[in-house]
């Protein structure tokens, strides 16, 4: 019995987490063309990045931040506050790399931006689905 009820809140933080990282990859995508388009030049160090990009980018650290709320809804009393307190730090972290590259203020804030954004929708969205 232990199993089953085990099972039913690892799958909804499974399906919320995938769900979550799918639309936050669309959105971030959607954010870097919408500023190519507004005339911001969306490169560094001269390097163009395209919208896919920021997608799987995105994708792919919303899926290392699924894993590590998997690993903390077993292993810490209190997962939710463990979890969230945990990326909102390495979000901010994550915002050093931008304000450090080689690119106009305008690409580094829209780079930046890309983060809060991705950040905005995965971190509640799992952080739902683990117990307080």
């Amino acid at each position: 019995m232990s199993t089953t009820t085990a099972t039913v809140p690892t799958r909804s933080l499974v399906i919320g987490g995938l769900t979550a990282t799918a639309v936050a990859a669309v959105a971030t995508a959607t954010v870097a063309a919408a500023g190519d388009f507004a005339g911001i030049d969306v490169a560094v160090g001269g390097k163009p990045i395209p919208a896919s990009g920021f997608a799987t980018l995105t994708a792919i650290f919303s899926v290392v931040g699924l894993a590590f709320a998997l690993i903390l809804a077993r292993t810490t009393r209190r997962p939710r506050t463990a979890f969230v307190r945990t990326t909102i730090v390495l979000t901010a972290l994550s915002l050093i790399p931008d304000l450090l590259a080689d690119a106009s203020a305008a690409t580094k804030m829209l780079l930046m931006l890309t983060h809060l954004v991705a950040a905005t929708i995965v971190i509640p969205i799992i952080a739902r689905r683990l117990s307080a």
